[in-house]
């Protein structure tokens, strides 16, 4: 799954990544966020007309949308944080992800994310009655190469309908981020001291696209089921490495570059 995730990079930068077209300064900046939780306001790339424009050819775009999608049919915004994720492997036939899916396709830029592991005394603890709530250990998992982790997303529109039309908050614009099964290929570059592969993090991970699935997966003419899922594929193994965090990070309300500083090992308390 993807639960949270870190996106520091501004708006200057991902231009270039994505060769974005349009982008409003005024309207499009957010600060750089450490720990992005469901439900905050997110940046994403997709191709979509500008409104009330001539040219009706698709234009890349970046815009800010809140994480948490609401299908466009829902009676109310409430179940927006638990739709963060949608699964690769049925998000063509959920009715809340199948019409963004076939035509509302997005980018959505990050440094990576975070995972929790429990630790194998925590666990142990958990078995024998001992402990209730195990404590976890945080990994963050990112690119080995440093560059942008392009998580592969949906986003979706809804209209508020207690609010009149001018309203600057009666249109929603929120998205999903799709995830796929973990690799269980070893990391390109793993702790010394934890897990070797993601799988061994968690079962589930957000489908990254490589840049040579960009074009496709923006392109809102494509729209046939079958060709979209093979977009879905993993991306090819052995480009990511994942590293301890502090556990700071399990604290929303905590936010900074410093939950990205790598630990020489697990915590005290949350040894793998």
């Amino acid at each position: 799954m993807c639960g949270r995730y870190a996106a520091s990079r501004g708006p200057e930068d991902l231009a270039g990544v994505f060769e974005i077209e349009k982008w409003e300064p005024e309207e499009t900046v957010l600060e750089p966020d450490y720990n992005v939780a469901p439900t905050k306001e997110v940046y994403a790339v997709l191709d979509r007309p500008l409104k009330d424009a001539a040219d009706p050819r698709p234009v890349r775009q970046m815009r800010k949308l809140r994480w948490g999608l609401v299908p466009s049919w829902s009676r109310t915004p409430e179940g927006a944080a638990r739709m963060i994720n949608a699964r690769a492997e049925t998000v063509h036939e959920k009715p809340s992800f199948r019409r963004a899916f076939a035509t509302r396709r997005c980018v959505l830029p990050a440094d990576g994310y975070y995972e929790w592991v429990t630790g194998k005394q925590e666990r142990d603890l958990e078995v024998e009655g001992k402990k209730k709530r195990p404590r976890k250990q945080p990994y963050f998992v990112t690119p080995a190469d440093g560059s942008v982790f392009a998580m592969a997303g949906l986003y979706e529109f809804w209209r508020d309908r207690t609010l009149p039309d001018d309203h600057p908050s009666a249109w929603w614009v929120t998205c999903s981020v799709i995830t796929t099964e973990a690799e269980t290929a070893p990391l390109a570059v793993a702790p010394a001291e934890g897990p070797h592969a993601l799988a061994e993090i968690h079962p589930r991970m957000p489908l990254m696209l490589t840049p040579d699935r960009w074009d496709a997966w923006l392109d809102p003419a494509r729209t046939d089921p079958d060709d979209l899922r093979a977009l879905l594929a993993p991306p090819p193994e052995g480009l990511m490495r994942a590293y301890p965090v502090t556990t700071a990070v399990s604290n929303v309300r905590n936010n900074g570059p410093e939950l990205l500083k790598e630990l020489e090992g697990p915590e005290e308390g949350t040894l793998f």
